[in-house]
């Protein structure tokens, strides 16, 4: 099991669509840490943590997202596993 994480900027119709929930469930059913957010400009912000072949189907995952949602686009950024998150959390908008 290799350890990681994955900074996430999604875009499409991800706002108002329970996107936030979405990845919040996901993420439990998984055994994910992170969190996630909406951002002023129409984005989803999202960290994972945990075993990288997991965080890759979160991610396959996001691309489908809710019924109302509408993925165009998922970046990526890998980082270096850091132990820090302990649950899975819905944050304010920033």
């Amino acid at each position: 099991m290799e350890k990681a994480r994955a900074h996430l900027y999604i875009d499409g119709r991800v706002q108002g669509v329970f996107f936030r929930g979405f990845t919040q469930d996901l993420a439990e059913s998984l055994g994910l840490k992170g969190w996630v957010r909406n951002l002023r400009d129409g984005r989803v912000e999202a960290v994972f943590e945990g075993d990288r072949k997991v965080i890759e189907r979160a991610i396959k995952q996001c691309y489908i997202g809710p019924p109302a949602s509408r993925v165009t686009n998922i970046e990526v950024n890998w980082q270096q596993y850091t132990g820090e998150e302990k649950d899975f959390t819905v944050k304010h908008t920033i």
